[in-house]
């Protein structure tokens, strides 16, 4: 089992920035991708940004330029997100993959409102 837990969220004026925390634990594979997704109301849920072990990313192209996903070892990931805008509200989720599994694991999410 892994557990994931975010941090980092909250309210932010368009234009400004929030960095997300994700912290895993349990039984963690050093080879795995670990990143963001996020669902906003009465939407699906949807990729934002993924990292793998290797360093490798992956965004959604209406966060590129936008938001930077990063991680300092195999159980630590974040997302630094700048000019952020009212589309970019939504529940924010952190997920862990190990390689050669289908399975995701998800953190419980984080709220993050982009309004004036």
């Amino acid at each position: 089992q892994v557990q994931l837990v975010e941090s980092g969220g909250g309210l932010v004026q368009p234009g400004g920035s929030l960095r997300l925390s994700c912290a895993a634990s349990g039984s963690i594979f050093s080879a795995n991708t670990m990143g963001w997704y996020r669902r906003a109301p009465g939407e699906e849920r949807e990729l934002v940004a993924t990292i793998t072990s290797s360093g490798m990313t992956n965004y959604a192209d209406s966060v590129k330029g936008r938001f930077t996903v990063s991680r300092d070892n195999a159980k630590n990931v974040y997302l630094q997100m700048n000019s952020l805008n009212p589309e970019d509200t939504a529940v924010y989720y952190c997920s862990y993959q190990a390689v050669g599994e289908t399975y995701y694991y998800w953190g419980q999410g984080t709220q993050v409102t982009v309004s004036s």
